[in-house]
């Protein structure tokens, strides 16, 4: 069967199929979509174009306004003058290479053992004479340093010095002094060198120090003067 024609069948002889007699001819669904939408189509481009024009000719009409244009200045710039490089210097000349005669050393060349039974210690020269005390510590070569003799002594000294108001308000700090230890072992001079803030307590401790008694200081077997650092604590009773 197609579509839109419609053929009628008719028996006849020996049942055979006759010829169509009738042929008519029907539009379809599809053909009248067709037929109509080209006449809506058209009709939309007509409605489109129609209110575009309308559009432009309902806004105002837009100009370009006529930028302003600027000038550039040039300006003559003056170039610094041209400055010659001096040449690099001559290339320094190297020295000759000295010449080392060849010498001939025998293998057996050995330098003399030192002992002290060839070199005794009284052959020695004396130590260097120390100086009296200056006003600023210096150092003196020792081999043996002193130590102190009467610390009983000392200690006594110092709880009898120990200001009573301080010792009362349980105030105490450390003074260090730089001692000058003479080679008979007493205290020559001495000189503040960290002071415990306050006055008081520096001045107890200079003159606990003025009653210490050392071992006189040895610079190989020689008694020397020398400088040593001590320090006096004073400690409150707990």
């Amino acid at each position: 069967m197609y579509p839109g024609i419609q053929f009628t069948v008719a028996p006849g002889l020996g049942g055979q199929t006759g010829r169509p007699r009738k042929k008519t001819y029907r539009r379809s669904a599809n053909d009248r979509f067709k037929e109509a939408s080209r006449s809506r189509l058209a009709l939309g481009l007509i409605v489109a174009v129609t209110a575009h024009v309308g559009l432009f000719e309902a806004f105002p009409r837009m100009h370009a306004a006529a930028l302003p244009t600027a000038e550039a200045l040039l300006v003559a710039i003056e170039l610094p003058p041209e400055v010659l490089i001096p040449p690099p210097p001559e290339q320094i000349v190297r020295p000759a290479t000295p010449k080392v005669a060849a010498v001939e050393i025998a293998e057996d060349i050995t330098m003399a053992p030192t002992t002290f039974e060839s070199n005794p210690v009284k052959n020695l020269p004396p130590p260097p004479k120390t100086k009296a005390p200056e006003g600023r510590p210096t150092f003196i070569p020792y081999t043996v340093a002193p130590k102190l003799k009467n610390a009983t002594e000392v200690l006594a000294v110092l709880e009898r010095v120990y200001p009573a108001r301080l010792r009362e308000a349980r105030i105490g700090g450390r003074v260090t002094l730089w001692l000058y230890v003479d080679a008979k072992g007493k205290v020559q001079r001495t000189v503040l060198g960290e002071s415990s803030g306050r006055e008081a307590l520096d001045e107890a401790a200079q003159e606990v120090a003025a009653r210490m008694l050392f071992s006189p200081a040895l610079n190989r077997d020689q008694k020397t003067d020398v400088w040593i650092a001590q320090s006096v604590v004073f400690e409150p009773p707990a």
